[in-house]
């Protein structure tokens, strides 16, 4: 299998820990230009270093995702540091689980921000550089098609408009050999989402496998779709989930 991304310009937002960090080293690994924005400037600059001693070239970005129009200047910032964009993927998300009658109106606001209108700009802003052979990846969520723990309707509604954007946009762009496509992880262990949190139990209870997912999980269905074996996948939602959604 060639998964080879040399010298590609690989942009992943909130990519400084958990599934965002793993998705770093994969593509790092295989030979792409990591550049990772995230609000964590301690781990943004260690992991940073982290690949520079493995001898992968990176960049990290210290920028706050929840202002949708930072995630253009993420996109602007490499494109004029290293002249191009091929890969753009959207991995910066957030939940606050609780019941949706106690949810505020500010935590909504601040979900749809990161969850969509942050995707939506950084998506407009890629594709004013990307030429044939460009990828848009989308991090969705497993609950974005079926929800079936409680305490995360916000957060399933958002990832449920990121499907859509998927498979609507992959039309849009397709003639322009760009392909753009969903990953949609089911529970995975991060500090957002720790396997030992007290929102942990019906999630893993949900799943076939009977486990929560790592990281590298879903890190290595990225690099193959950012990598040039993928070329006829597009406007697909392609799910990681441990057998949540079967």
């Amino acid at each position: 299998m060639n998964l080879d991304l040399k010298d590609k310009v690989v942009v992943i937002t909130g990519g400084a820990k958990g599934i965002g960090a793993a998705m770093a080293e994969a593509c790092a690994s295989e030979g792409a230009i990591a550049v990772i924005a995230d609000r964590d400037t301690e781990a943004g600059a260690q992991l940073q270093a982290g690949l520079e001693t493995l001898g992968a070239r990176s960049h990290f970005i210290p920028i706050d995702l929840s202002t949708p129009e930072n995630c253009a200047s993420v996109v602007e910032e490499a494109v004029n540091k290293f002249g191009r964009l091929d890969v753009l993927v959207n991995n910066a998300g957030t939940a606050i689980p609780k019941p949706f009658e106690e949810t505020t109106l500010e935590e909504m606001e601040r979900v749809l921000d990161i969850n969509v209108r942050g995707v939506f700009v950084a998506t407009q802003a890629a594709l004013k550089h990307m030429t044939e052979g460009g990828r848009i990846i989308m991090i969705g969520s497993a609950v974005g098609e079926r929800a079936v723990a409680p305490g995360l309707v916000p957060y399933a509604a958002t990832k449920g408009a990121v499907k859509m954007f998927t498979q609507a946009l992959s039309r849009e762009v397709g003639g322009r050999g760009i392909t753009v496509n969903n990953i949609q992880p089911g529970p995975i262990d991060t500090d957002l989402n720790p396997a030992a949190g007290d929102w942990a139990v019906p999630q893993k209870a949900a799943t076939a496998l009977d486990r929560y997912g790592l990281v590298d999980e879903v890190a290595a269905l990225v690099a193959f779709v950012a990598g040039p074996e993928s070329s006829y996948i597009t406007g697909a939602n392609l799910t990681v989930d441990g057998g949540t959604n079967a």
